[in-house]
């Protein structure tokens, strides 16, 4: 091992500096004073640099070669190639035991320790880069948000304080003269200071005027029982996406467990405009496919608008799915005004990305029928026919038949409750690479339409002949295994060589998509029953089938590569690009580039985790 403290060619390593992590956000003197303190170092391969060492301290980078960091018991943590660094004893601190070896003879640079800690102390955003774990970079990464967002605002900025409420014992009457004294559109009604209800001008027209209801009766003949409720501490765009989702526009809000205002959808239409509730409202109004188009037409523009306004991924994509579950609900009644009334219950089912509320631009359908066991031979017609409107109009739309036709258009996705578990049970015995891709996206099920119950019997018979059955979860491990994250030697992104997408990667395919696989498998094997990624991922913690610290870690992983994905779709729309999942990653700055490695980092050891977890099925 050779020491040189007298560095020649300072301009030489200042140029390195430059163009490493987080040394690119010093200015150019201080970049010549850094590179002043550092030490170079010759070291051979199979070095070994433990925390604690008399010259272990300090900064290390890495000039040419490679290294590994593992554990105290040998596992891999990270592998380190050109221009990136490591600080063993901040590592020590997270990874007791923690060692780096080289993996070939390199050139080093160290940053003695009073150094280190010097610039950490004089720059925040130096510090912040090597402060905590990979997952915690994620997390900020993703949740750099202006403060400026109108819709990050709390809604106690926007809730009306003074709220009207009437009693339990309170007439049908006396209820809507509160509302018209007042000049108000809801009021809640309170028993003993708890809240019991709330009526709405739209309660009081089709309860109570439609039906020639006797307004002398109790307002709890029209009220809305137990109504969603939302807290003080939430943003309007919280507030705004749940009013999204259920096709509500009051909510009364909480504080502690107490009524302290409520919130309308034209309170958060001051905040914002383009608003999704509004939106839904609108498609809900359409009389055909034209006018939803319509409806529609500006979703891009917003959706630009949204990833401009520091909007996270999952909101986006679960702000972009109640747009599309409103659309095939109005489809539906669209297609029953048509076609009359159904003959029997049934349910229009969502699959993949619809089912787990993740959808974004440019999704395709994925969609079945269920239908009650009592339906009969003569039934079938009309059952065809409701999904021939639905997927047509659907494609009219925007969102494009499915090539797989993994549509209610298609026989076998279109079957009574009984099919539909024979089919199950099929898949389960004998997992054929066929019926393993069904599975993954049939396994992610939500009812968009009609009958839930139908849906949750189908669900439940589901996990219970997937759960613990080793061959057919051994098989969608190996499926799970098949996409890879693009990672190669050193780290390196493995991209596209030739074709349309040459020097690209598939965010999807490559990084969401194995998250979704893996999530779901863990699920399957332990009957967990919710289908968001998200909410699968604080379920199998909550569980203990992950534990918290790579729950955090594959949750940051999946958030982050979304978020990418997003802005990603939104820089090739502002291009006058068709949106689609390929990044190239030389476009992305550094911090970004490093912040990717990082979470395909993640998915690669926790596809490491599968391999082993269910090794035992694979024969």
């Amino acid at each position: 091992m050779t020491t040189h403290t007298d560095i020649p060619e300072l301009s030489a390593i200042t140029d390195f500096l430059q163009s490493c992590l987080p040394f690119d956000q010093l200015c150019a003197e201080e970049l010549l004073q850094v590179a002043r303190q550092l030490e170079v170092t010759y070291c051979r391969r199979g070095q070994r640099f433990f925390p604690g060492e008399k010259a272990g301290d300090g900064l290390r980078i890495l000039r040419s070669g490679a290294l590994e960091i593992c554990s105290a018991d040998g596992q891999l943590l990270d592998r380190l190639g050109e221009g990136e660094n490591f600080a063993i004893a901040g590592l020590a601190q997270e990874h007791p035991g923690v060692k780096a070896v080289l993996l070939e003879d390199s050139l080093l640079f160290r940053l003695p320790e009073e150094h280190y800690i010097a610039w950490r102390e004089l720059h925040r955003d130096f510090d912040r880069f090597f402060h905590g774990q990979r997952s915690r970079r994620l997390r900020r990464a993703v949740r750099l948000e202006p403060d400026s967002n109108a819709m990050l605002r709390p809604i106690a900025e926007l809730m009306s304080h003074d709220v009207i409420s009437v009693p339990l014992t309170a007439t049908i009457q006396q209820t809507a003269q509160a509302m018209n004294d007042r000049r108000i559109s809801s009021i809640v009604v309170i028993d003993d200071e708890h809240l019991k209800g709330i009526v709405t001008d739209r309660d009081l027209r089709s309860r109570a005027v439609a039906k020639g209801l006797d307004i002398t009766l109790p307002v709890t003949h029209v009220m809305s029982e137990h109504p969603h409720v939302i807290d003080t501490s939430v943003t309007v765009f919280d507030a705004t996406l749940m009013m999204t989702e259920i096709g509500c526009h009051h909510l009364p809000v909480m504080n502690n467990g107490k009524l302290a205002g409520i919130i309308t959808a034209s309170d958060l239409m001051l905040a914002k405009q383009d608003d999704p509730v509004y939106l839904v409202q609108h498609i809900s109004r359409q009389n055909d496919v034209e006018g939803m188009k319509n409806v529609i037409a500006s979703l891009p523009n917003i959706m630009q608008g949204w990833v401009n306004s520091g909007v996270r991924a999952n909101h986006i994509s679960r702000i972009l799915t109640a747009i599309s579950d409103a659309i095939t609900q109005r489809l539906i009644n669209l297609a029953i005004g048509h076609l009359g009334e159904p003959p029997v219950a049934f349910a229009w089912l969502g699959f993949g990305s619809q089912a787990r509320g993740e959808q974004l631009l440019g999704a395709d359908q994925d969609n079945g029928l269920l239908i009650a066991n009592t339906m009969q031979p003569e039934h079938e017609p009309w059952f065809k026919s409701l999904a021939s409107f639905v997927c047509d109009g659907l494609d009219q739309c925007g969102y494009e038949y499915c090539r797989g036709e993994v549509m209610a258009t298609t026989e076998s996705w279109r079957q009574n409750l009984n099919g539909w578990k024979r089919t199950v049970d099929s898949w389960v015995r004998s997992p054929t690479p066929d019926a393993v891709m069904r599975v993954s996206i049939f396994f992610d099920i939500r009812v968009i339409y009609g009958d839930q119950s139908l849906g949750r019997q189908l669900q439940q018979h589901m996990l219970l002949r997937t759960k613990k059955e080793t061959i057919f979860l051994a098989a969608l491990a190996a499926n799970v295994l098949e996409h890879t994250p693009p990672l190669g030697v050193f780290r390196r992104f493995i991209v596209e060589r030739s074709g349309e997408h040459r020097d690209t990667l598939d965010l999807k395919k490559r990084g969401v998509i194995p998250i979704i696989d893996m999530v779901r498998i863990h699920s399957l094997a332990h009957g967990i029953s919710v289908v968001n990624t998200r909410e699968r991922i604080e379920q199998l913690a909550k569980h203990k089938v992950l534990n918290i610290g790579d729950s955090r870690n594959l949750q940051d992983a999946f958030d982050y590569i979304m978020q990418l994905r997003v802005q990603n779709q939104v820089a090739q729309m502002v291009r006058g690009e068709q949106p689609n999942n390929y990044c190239n990653p030389k476009d992305l700055p550094e911090l970004s580039r490093k912040n990717l490695r990082d979470a395909f980092k993640v998915v690669h050891d926790s596809q490491e985790s599968i391999k082993l977890s269910y090794r035992p099925g694979m024969g």
